[in-house]
């Protein structure tokens, strides 16, 4: 794998890294799993996250069946419970939760009423679906671990993504993902200092490597080769992180994405903070999606792992060089011609002057001040929009 040898960087301390989380996009996509999930669904590694989802792959099989051949009825060892009696096999296969939804609705049925009804009653509706199904045909993905699970039930042109193979992929340019190699889980910023130490154990608590049995999740930084690009108001350097996360559920839960971006800090609660130069891509799970993913995503994964910090930190330079405006006039004029309403264009300007301690008047001070003043909204979507509006002016100088 090539390696990017970047150059020392002034703004290094003793405890970490100097940066200053109050630029940038802030992402709370990393610290919603944090907080969200339970102890067993942590690793410390990726070797260990890939022989826990490799091992549920190795115990699965994915079969094509005739709707009208599979069998639903109530268990008879659990009259509450469930059982699909598939053909080819003489184990009755149980649903789980997300199964049994993807079942109701492949056949047109409210998944919410059914798991309400007595299971004889919930069976005589899914077995009519099944037996009137249009499709003709399901995909089902069976888990023997001595009883059959049933984890997934598609359409019969659903394309498997597995969670294995994503995981394999990260760990191609990433090892176990613990600072064998420039990626590793995240450390952490001390908000009293403003430092970042890179150099923080990897427990439970702290890991960002996720795996259920319904989907994956992974993030890691390159935060041990810091990129200056640019100085800070006080003459310190604005000092970057490489920074990628990606997902998929072999399930049919979401899609399979990653997203690369570049930033300033990762806080103990797995924050995102001072991101720029977001970029995702996303692939659902259809016909062609195992090509898609060979072709299109593992290689983006790699090509963004290898390559060179320049054109964003060019970009960023070309961001602070260009000068759009000189008066207040000016200001107003380039925010308004943007899109944005007075009250806003207002609040920019004065967030500006007060972080930067000047008026903007480059494309990366608008830039920032329009994050910053984003970061204050309570709606997503006016968020986004205000984000997206500021990416865009960033990449028409970049």
């Amino acid at each position: 794998m090539n390696q990017i040898i970047l150059p020392p960087t002034s703004g290094a301390t003793s405890a970490g890294f100097k940066v200053d989380p109050g630029r940038g996009e802030r992402i709370g996509r990393v610290s919603s799993h944090w907080f969200s999930r339970p102890a067993d669904e942590r690793y410390l590694s990726l070797s260990e996250l890939y022989a826990s989802v490799r091992g549920r792959t190795d115990r699965s099989v994915t079969r094509t069946l005739n709707s009208a051949e599979v069998r639903v009825e109530a268990r008879k060892d659990d009259s509450e419970t469930l059982s699909l009696h598939l053909p080819g096999t003489d184990k009755p296969a149980v649903p789980t939760h997300w199964s049994f939804g993807q079942l109701a609705g492949l056949v047109g049925a409210p998944a919410a009423y059914l798991r309400q009804l007595p299971a004889p009653l919930s069976a005589i509706n899914l077995q009519y679906g099944l037996s009137t199904h249009r499709a003709e045909q399901i995909k089902t993905l069976e888990f023997d671990d001595g009883r059959v699970e049933l984890r997934a039930v598609t359409g019969p042109d659903y394309g498997r993504i597995y969670d294995h193979e994503l995981v394999a992929a990260v760990q191609r340019i990433a090892g176990d993902g613990i600072g064998d190699t420039r990626w590793k889980v995240p450390g952490t910023l001390d908000w009293g200092t403003n430092i970042y130490n890179p150099h923080v154990d990897i427990t439970k608590e702290t890991t960002t490597l996720y795996a259920s049995d319904r989907d994956v999740f992974l993030f890691l930084v390159d935060d041990l080769n810091p990129i200056e690009a640019g100085i800070l108001p006080d003459g310190s350097p604005d000092l970057f992180f490489r920074g990628f996360y990606c997902w998929n559920s072999e399930v049919g839960a979401k899609t399979l994405g990653m997203a690369s971006f570049y930033l300033r800090a990762v806080c103990a609660n797995r924050n995102l903070w001072g991101v720029e130069d977001f970029q995702e891509i996303t692939i659902r799970h259809s016909k062609y999606a195992a090509s898609r993913f060979a072709y299109e995503a593992a290689p983006a994964l790699e090509n963004f792992a290898n390559s060179s910090p320049l054109p964003f930190i060019n970009g960023i330079k070309a961001a602070r060089s260009t000068i759009v405006a000189k008066t207040d006039d000016d200001r107003r004029d380039f925010l308004k011609k943007r899109g944005f309403a007075k009250a806003e264009t207002t609040r920019i300007i004065e967030t500006v002057l007060n972080e930067e301690g000047h008026a903007p008047a480059s494309i990366f001070d608008f830039v920032q001040g329009i994050t910053a003043v984003a970061r204050t909204k309570t709606h997503q979507d006016a968020r986004l929009d205000m984000e997206t509006r500021a990416k865009k002016l960033l990449d028409a100088v970049s």
